[in-house]
């Protein structure tokens, strides 16, 4: 399959190169002038848990190929769309009059109606997914990440289409178990949400990372979590579909919160991905709570822990200083 990464994100990355290992023709879109700053290579320190569960770690100067322009005929069969939510509008209507015959993966948080969320492009040629794997770009250029053996895959509301089968195969070849969620839209928004309460606790810290081990600062997490659950009953979704997905925050924390601390501290697939997210300058963990609590406040729903933690998310707050 012919693809090309919307970007060269730490998402982009880490899936451009597992896709192109599998034997995919593997391209990125970047804007111009970026390849001359990127160079020709991406530096990786990756821990790959696609064969064993504690992960074998990658390290490796990856060549890259990058594309500055994107024709509407171009024969690209996939565009990976791997976007922070905020800048998902801004890139779908970049992509709408470039899409060509390819599908789009949409690949990553959407707190919106998807339909709405992908703007103009066309529905048909659509593939939901979210990733399971993350880190960040540190200071000396170095991708550090984690990537998990499995991928999210869903729909709204229908049998997968041809399209969306073939993206779904590309990604088994690149040795990655497919997870199905039929209600997408109601886990899209319980993810969403579920990074709403870790980021405010995070936030108030100074960033995610800070949140590796603190027992009390995540259960702080859990619970925020807790609370925003109402908001997506009031949003229309079925938590009952989801009962996997919600267990985190409904269990008792004197039992979630310790686990969770040993492993963002002890289990390095988990603590390389909370190291990676320092940046205290990192847009979209705000820009995550503050949608949130735009939707708690137009619904009437009552969130404490995210409303006390305002101040660390907004413009005004003080916790860039």
């Amino acid at each position: 399959m012919k693809i090309v990464m919307f970007g060269r994100g730490v998402i982009a990355t880490i899936y451009g190169w597992a896709l192109q290992q599998a034997g995919h023709d593997v391209e990125f879109y970047v804007r111009p002038g970026r390849t001359a700053t990127y160079g020709d290579a991406v530096d990786l320190d990756l821990i790959d848990t696609r064969r064993r569960v504690r992960g074998q770690r990658v390290v490796q100067k990856w060549p890259v190929r990058y594309r500055e322009a994107l024709e509407p005929d171009h024969d690209f069969d996939l565009i990976v769309l791997s976007v922070p939510h905020h800048r998902l509008a801004e890139a779908t209507a970049f992509l709408s009059p470039r899409v060509g015959q390819a599908t789009v993966l949409v690949f990553g948080n959407i707190w919106t109606e998807p339909p709405a969320a992908v703007g103009a492009l066309p529905l048909d040629q659509i593939a939901w997914g979210f990733p399971q794997a993350g880190g960040g770009f540190g200071a000396d250029g170095v991708l550090r990440g984690t990537l998990l053996p499995s991928v999210v895959f869903g729909t709204l509301g229908r049998p997968p289409t041809e399209r969306e089968r073939a993206v779904r195969q590309a990604f088994r070849e690149a040795g990655l178990r497919i997870k199905e969620q039929p209600d997408f839209r109601g886990w899209l928004w319980i993810h969403f949400v579920s990074d709403a309460g870790l980021f405010s606790q995070g936030l108030r810290l100074g960033s995610l990372s800070e949140l590796a081990g603190a027992t009390g600062d995540l259960r702080e997490g859990l619970l925020a979590g807790r609370e925003l659950l109402p908001l997506l009953t009031a949003r229309g979704v079925d938590l009952r579909r989801h009962r996997g997905g919600v267990l985190m925050f409904r269990a008792p924390t004197w039992l979630t919160a310790p686990v969770l601390a040993w492993l963002t501290a002890h289990f390095a697939p988990v603590r390389v991905n909370f190291a990676a997210h320092s940046d205290p300058e990192a847009e979209e963990p705000r820009e995550v709570c503050r949608d949130t609590l735009a939707e708690a406040r137009r619904l009437g729903v009552s969130v404490p822990r995210l409303e006390a933690a305002e101040p660390h998310f907004t413009r005004e707050g003080t916790s860039r200083a």
